[in-house]
């Protein structure tokens, strides 16, 4: 014996989410943006700048990695907005680009040790 199934679909609950739901572009942007935090390098290195300004001898330093790792990291890094530089002299010194990164690691981090 066949159990007839009906699907019942909520418009008004579909209309919400389409209303809420951001454009593809922008979702695309945001698994970029998202996908930066997927290495464990640059990682470190915001943690890095999480906690000081620095610059690239002094991040190799305290990671203990060459500098031309570091600043390839850090191009990616400041590709996608998530730090800044400015330059004193001949050296360039990075920190995070805005409280949101910090925020997003703080979060992460929080979520993860629960």
């Amino acid at each position: 014996m066949e159990e007839n199934t009906f699907i019942y679909v909520d418009e008004e609950i579909l209309h919400k989410v389409d209303e809420k739901m951001p454009p593809e572009e922008e979702l695309q942007d945001l698994a970029e943006f998202f996908k930066v935090f997927g290495d464990v390098t640059r990682l470190k290195i915001l943690n890095v700048l999480l906690c000081s300004e620095m610059c690239v001898y002094d991040i190799a330093a305290v990671l203990g990695m060459s500098q031309s790792a570091i600043s390839h990291q850090l191009r990616v890094l400041k590709q996608m907005d998530l730090v800044k530089n400015r330059r004193e002299g001949k050296t360039i010194f990075y920190a995070l680009a805005d409280t949101h990164i910090s925020t997003i690691l703080k979060q992460g981090l929080d979520h993860i040790e629960e």
